[in-house]
């Protein structure tokens, strides 16, 4: 008896969770939250969404429920029968040609905390207008949302059709959705510390503590060390900010009003934990430990070689070059390599100065004394006297004049590019792209002109090697134990493009969903900073 109990209940399991796998119509919100998931790329945090598929021969909207099922190819593999693979169905259902098509697709999201409910096709979906307004009217019908839905317009297609009146149902932009978005999660996590208040301009004479979680008006130069940070203007996915922050794995928020909520002012001066998660955030008074700095007993060593003393050409790969010339052009000469048997466009005339031009550099009498005198300096906690030594080290690297010969021979490799003037100097570290230790954002680059007395080559050079001692990168190594005796700087040199339609940074993997394959693209207009935006900035995404 007890055994054909258990059976019909597991048997009554099985056939309720399998229908709840799908629906033909969201009768109200419960339903909706049965279904809801995130969607497939979290650039908007205060979002959740249902996956929709209308298939033309059945014609029938399936809403399925986006939490177990990824994918609409694995619905309507699993659950419609298609079989013709994955090339094929993306070719035809993504496409702008009516008669191959045998399902609509898209999600139903939802701006949580509001009434606005939105129709989003993915950003490379071609769906021409008529299937568009079909789509929206189905999702309408059989759904509660009714009249409160709107259809975003996500890519330059349909914001064109639109421009052009050919849309008779609401339509919103980005900007729709941005106005209601006031939580960033930028670094999962949580931490416990003293939560504080400073303004970004105090930042330079005041000096936060380890043991302190922060609130900024804005978003800081250099990353303070302490537990955690709250911000009160929203992140470029891959900001300095965000960058640094993951690299440290210290919880950083963004929240628009933070400076406004009288529930967080309540608990400035006080113990607190902070847990920062994808769409929400936890602050409240604890009595819990604050845990200790992390402190690094052995210093991490540098790998420093100086025994390449000429301009090394990238167009061929140097053995070891990481050791005298830096990760980051070391890597180029790798992408070079693989882009002449994959057709694809790489910055011309790629050099690298290596690592021996700068310690050659360093070593004059106005500089070198400088340095060691900061690297044996005993009381490290005196941030105003390092600081002020760091500047005079700085100082001192770009008042020395540079090595002739080193001029002459970059002027002997570029130029005779006629075609090119202006190249882009850029860092190449032993202390940066380095397991552990990305850098992002902690060095400079600079332009020089061939020819010309105020860019010139020297002055652009001098200023990437200064970018060494700069207050940002000297301390987020001291953070991390590197042994700064053995930092030097190589330079990368290309061809510059001093009329950038856009700039972005490219990072090989999906950066927004676990599990997920993918690459990850930011981009901004024109010569705008992706790493370090201004104000208000905020750049395009998209996962490939």
């Amino acid at each position: 008896m007890n055994r054909l109990y258990f059976t019909i209940i597991l048997l009554l399991t099985i056939v309720s969770t399998q229908a709840q796998s799908y629906v033909l119509s969201i009768s109200n919100y419960e339903t909706y939250k049965s279904l809801k998931g995130k969607p497939l790329s979290d650039k908007f945090s205060n979002i959740e969404s249902v996956k929709i598929i209308y298939s033309i021969q059945n014609q029938k909207t399936y809403f399925f429920n986006s939490t177990t099922i990824r994918l609409h190819y694995d619905f309507v593999t699993n659950y419609l029968g298609y079989d013709k693979g994955l090339e094929k169905f993306n070719s035809d259902n993504y496409s702008d040609i009516e008669k191959n098509r045998e399902f609509l697709i898209g999600n139903l999201n939802h701006i949580k905390g509001t009434d606005k409910w939105i129709l989003e096709l993915a950003a490379s979906d071609h769906m021409p207008v008529a299937s568009i307004e079909k789509f929206y009217k189905l999702v309408e019908t059989n759904t509660f949302i009714g009249k409160k839905l709107s259809f975003y317009l996500n890519n330059r297609e349909h914001l064109n059709s639109y421009n052009q009146n050919k849309f008779k149902i609401p339509c919103v932009k980005s900007d729709y959705i941005f106005n209601e978005l006031k939580y960033q999660e930028v670094v999962s996590g949580r931490n416990i510390g003293i939560l504080k208040q400073y303004k970004i301009k105090d930042l330079d004479s005041i000096i936060p503590k380890y043991n302190e979680i922060i609130i900024l008006d804005g978003t800081p130069e250099t990353l303070p060390n302490v537990k955690g940070i709250i911000v009160n203007e929203l992140q470029t996915p891959l900001s300095h900010l965000v960058i640094l922050g993951k690299n440290r794995k210290i919880p950083i928020m963004a929240y628009t009003d933070v400076l406004n909520d009288l529930r967080i002012k309540k608990l400035l001066n006080k113990k607190v934990e902070l847990k920062i998660e994808s769409d929400t955030f936890y602050l409240k008074e604890t009595s819990k430990k604050i845990l200790q700095q992390k402190v690094f007993k052995k210093k991490k060593k540098l790998t420093l070689e100086i025994s390449v003393t000429n301009v090394v050409d990238l167009n061929k790969i140097s053995k070891n070059g990481i050791n005298f010339m830096g990760a980051k052009a070391q890597n180029l000469s790798y992408l070079i390599a693989i882009s002449k048997d994959n057709s694809f466009r790489v910055p011309e005339c790629a050099n690298a100065i290596p690592f021996s031009f700068y310690v050659k550099h360093i070593q004059k009498k106005s500089i070198y004394p400088l340095i060691n005198e900061l690297l044996n300096y005993k009381y490290t906690d005196s941030t105003k006297w390092i600081n002020n030594q760091l500047q005079k080290i700085r100082k001192a690297i770009k008042k020395e004049r540079i090595d002739e010969l080193l001029i002459s021979k970059l002027n002997e490799k570029l130029g005779s590019q006629n075609q090119f003037k202006n190249f882009r100097f850029r860092s190449s570290t032993n202390a940066e792209d380095i397991e552990g230790f990305n850098g992002a954002g902690l060095y400079e680059s600079k332009t020089g002109i061939y020819g010309d007395s105020i860019k010139s080559f020297e002055k652009a050079i001098k200023q990437v090697w200064a970018s060494v001692w700069n207050e940002s990168s000297y301390w987020e190594r001291e953070l991390f134990g590197i042994d700064q005796k053995n930092i030097a700087m190589g330079v990368l040199v290309h061809r510059a493009f001093p009329d950038e339609l856009a700039n972005g940074v490219v990072i090989t993997k999906n950066l927004f969903r676990d599990n997920f394959s993918g690459i990850t693209v930011n981009v901004q207009k024109e010569e705008n900073s992706v790493v370090k935006p201004n104000k208000g900035e905020i750049c395009e995404q998209f996962s490939i």
